[in-house]
């Protein structure tokens, strides 16, 4: 049964046109402005405290801006790669330093987070082109595929299934595993949860038909690297696929999961009842998030298991 607090605190993000004197929630379209909602997610990310137990180190990957997140006592050998979200339109170190401080620390494996670039100014294949480049510069400086793993939510979590099915195809040796929390995968976006669940869910009202289409811009919606779905599923490594009940996402969630697992790969398919949108990021807040995270933090840690881990 879904707990009163996610209910409640669900409630509020629902509503929080509200806390801004509008009526009706935020519809994307036509008038939408990237640069005003990337202002606005950095000015609200800027307010965010990170836990005391961890620290950053800014560096440079591949050209692109990034940020080690460490936590204390992490062994040095191991990493999560971490893809963050934001419609393909947002999302950086700043906007989620915070967020991916919570899978290091309930982990206890240091993260990489990294500012790939972003639509409409760059469209695929710039950001799975990004993503490789960051794998490939880990490898450069010595890690091992086997002491890897990329995670990412909503767009990066897109992007985290896109960059295992782009390194396949490239022949490139793979990571250890892969977390995906509430990604597209058909990036049409016709699953029927677009439409039975979008009064549910979180995410703003038409944002993914227009952000999308953002990132899609010329290319054909469904070239494997753009929409995962409709790639060649076998010899991956083994997936966590997390959603929840209540998501646009979660047909596109589930569909990928019987795809590649009928096609070999190992799939940890993880589905909340009541939960929206990306919701393990919000642990500790409730229950269901707090449970969520610290499901994700485990399968990490047992793909990454060995190798100094306690």
């Amino acid at each position: 049964m879904q707990s009163l607090r996610s209910r409640l605190i669900i409630g509020l993000i629902k509503n929080r046109h509200l806390f801004k004197m509008k009526m009706k929630p935020e519809v994307v379209d036509e008038n939408f402005s990237v640069e005003e909602f990337r202002r606005s997610v950095d000015k609200a990310s800027g307010r965010i405290k990170l836990p005391k137990d961890i620290r950053i180190e800014p560096t440079e990957v591949s050209t692109m801006y990034a940020e080690w997140i460490i936590p204390k006592d992490a062994p040095e050998e191991k990493v999560i790669l971490y893809i963050h979200g934001g419609g393909f339109i947002s999302g950086s170190c700043l906007t989620h330093r915070a967020h991916v401080s919570k899978f290091a620390l309930g982990s206890r494996i240091k993260a990489l987070l990294f500012d790939y670039r972003l639509a409409p100014e760059h469209p695929y294949p710039a950001a799975v082109n990004d993503c490789v480049a960051a794998y490939l510069w880990l490898l450069e400086q010595g890690y091992l595929p086997s002491n890897i793993v990329i995670c990412g939510e909503s767009a990066g979590g897109t992007l985290t299934l896109a960059t295992l099915i782009a390194l396949k195809d490239q022949d490139i040796c793979l990571p250890s595993g892969g977390v995906s929390i509430s990604p597209v995968t058909d990036l049409t976006c016709s699953a029927q949860s677009f439409t039975t669940n979008y009064k549910n869910d979180i995410a703003p009202l038409n944002s993914w038909s227009v952000w999308t289409q953002y990132y899609i811009a010329d290319n054909d919606p469904h070239l494997p690297w753009l929409s995962p779905q409709k790639a060649s599923l076998d010899n991956l490594p083994p997936i966590l696929l997390c959603v929840g009940t209540h998501e646009i996402h979660l047909d596109d969630t589930v569909n990928f999961a019987q795809k590649a697992e009928k096609q070999g790969t190992a799939i940890t398919l993880s589905v909340w009842e009541g939960m929206v949108h990306a919701f393990p990021i919000l642990s500790p807040l409730f229950p269901e998030a707090k449970k969520a995270m610290s499901d994700i933090c485990t399968f990490i840690r047992q793909r990454l298991e060995g190798c100094g881990l306690q």
